[in-house]
């Protein structure tokens, strides 16, 4: 039909430029609810790796008459990362009746500020585990 309007297919620069702030702003909001999950999922990994040498201490224990400093003579291998490597641990304190487990945040979990630093403390009255929120 002459004389009639062709319409065009597509988008316009406008209508692409609004759509871009949306995926942005939404970015924006997401992306630290995101981390903040991720930081929190990641101390399961600190989580174990005490766990693991408490059980590894008490086995320790049961044979001898005080705890060990000495993660190798545990029966746990010498490597003081947990297993995801989120984080490096350490044993101090060990006496007859107690210590205290270590452990410190790093590479990408080093971000996680309230609870870069985890520990279990393990005394005659009883187990101390701090931030009470990080567990």
């Amino acid at each position: 039909m002459p004389g009639s309007i062709k319409k065009e297919n597509g988008f316009t620069l406008i209508e692409l430029l609004i759509v871009i702030a949306i995926v942005g702003i939404l970015a924006v909001v997401a992306y630290p609810s995101y981390q903040s999950y991720a930081f929190e999922s990641r101390r399961t990994d600190a989580h174990t790796a005490i766990l693991r040498i408490q059980l590894a201490q008490e086995n320790w224990r049961a044979s001898h008459n005080s705890y060990t400093s000495d993660l190798t003579s545990t029966g746990l291998n010498t490597s003081t990362t947990s297993s995801e490597g989120f984080y490096t641990l350490s044993v101090s304190g060990a006496n007859a009746t107690g210590y205290k487990i270590t452990a410190n945040a790093t590479g990408a979990q080093a971000g996680d500020t309230g609870c870069s630093r985890i520990e279990l403390t393990k005394s005659t009255s009883g187990e101390n585990k701090s931030p009470a929120a990080c567990w």
